[in-house]
């Protein structure tokens, strides 16, 4: 069974810096972007919290953001 994103309560006994969940690129897309959109508080919370994402992606992002047109 893949993990879930679920809401934090604080109610944990452990605590979730200690782990890591795995997610499929596409979901965490989704709900990133839908919440970007929506201009939702907890995505400028977690705004500089670091990730870590495969070389071979970090590549496509870095060229991405280079050569998309500016605003």
């Amino acid at each position: 069974m893949r993990p879930q994103l679920r809401i934090f309560t604080g109610d944990e006994t452990d605590t979730l810096d200690q782990r890591q969940v795995s997610v499929p690129l596409e979901e965490l897309a989704d709900v990133l972007s839908e919440a970007s959109r929506g201009n939702r508080t907890w995505v400028r919370d977690f705004a500089k919290d670091e990730i870590q994402v495969s070389p071979d992606l970090y590549e496509v992002l870095c060229a991405y953001r280079h050569l998309r047109p500016s605003a």
